[in-house]
């Protein structure tokens, strides 16, 4: 199905008065229906008012408490597809300002235990020194000091060992000359430190090892609720269980394909010997 970005923020909407359409066509109560789908009455009418985003499981049980007619289905299901999925542009978040992107990945990271990392091209905040960070918003006009003083901060949920991360990288990744050598020297050192937290599993996949179908972004996967691709554009954000069981797949066949412990640490520190 082909969208354009701004229907993505529009669904959300459209589905809830959908739902809410088919359930009065049906002659079915918000109490009813909810007996129906064994959910609360208050769950249903939250719903139906667009206060909460149905998942697609919510949505078949209420469709098929109305029993709508199998074209319907096939549209709302659609809508509640797109409805799960969000697009977050650069140049919004730029407007609003990128600081607050990081509270709302502060966020996100606080309220999972265990999170993915695939990083394709380069290293992500949670992993970076100082001079890194401010490399990677260098392109970017304004003040950014806001948006490293919040990236430095979330920095502090990799050592609670509550949480679980597992972080592959590419060699690409690792090498690519985002700063100097010698400070990308000290980056990749921070990389080799950071393997010895009990709580992360830090794997770096050589350029030489054949990973099959080419991985085409870096993407996030936090617990199995929710994945983020990012584009130089903007970020994806996608709910649909069978979007994130997707990216799940993919982040377990790259995983296998790293090297983690003292494999990676060995071949992180010849990266930086280069360099020096």
């Amino acid at each position: 199905m082909s969208v354009e970005a701004d229907e993505l923020g529009q669904s959300g909407e459209e589905l809830a008065a959908l739902l809410k359409a088919v359930r009065k066509r049906s002659g079915l109560s918000g109490v009813r229906t909810a007996a129906r789908c064994n959910m609360s009455q208050s769950k249903v009418s939250r719903i139906e008012n667009g206060k909460i985003r149905p998942s697609l499981l919510d949505v078949e049980q209420l469709l098929r408490a109305c029993e709508a007619p199998p074209a319907l289905v096939t549209q709302v299901l659609a809508l509640a597809r797109l409805a799960n999925t969000e697009w977050q542009g650069a140049r919004g978040m730029r407007r609003k300002g990128l600081d607050k992107k990081q509270l709302e990945l502060a966020s996100l990271e606080a309220s999972s235990a265990d999170i993915r990392f695939f990083l394709l091209s380069m290293i992500t905040g949670l992993l970076s020194t100082p001079e890194y960070i401010r490399a990677s918003l260098a392109h970017v006009p304004g003040d950014h000091s806001k948006t490293i003083a919040r990236k430095l901060e979330r920095q502090q949920v990799v050592y609670d060992r509550s949480k679980r991360f597992t972080f592959v990288l590419t060699e690409q990744a690792v090498r690519w000359p985002l700063v100097g050598p010698d400070a990308l020297a000290v980056q990749i050192d921070h990389l080799a430190s950071l393997t010895h937290l009990p709580n992360v599993r830090l794997g770096v996949i050589p350029i030489t090892v054949p990973t099959g179908p080419a991985p085409l972004n870096t993407f996030t996967v936090y617990d199995e609720r929710i994945a983020t691709v990012e584009l130089s554009s903007g970020v994806m954000v996608f709910r649909d269980p069978r979007d994130v069981t997707g990216h799940l797949e993919e982040f377990t066949h790259l995983e296998d394909r790293a090297l983690f412990d003292d494999a990676a640490r060995a071949f992180l520190g010849g990266c930086a010997a280069a360099l020096r």
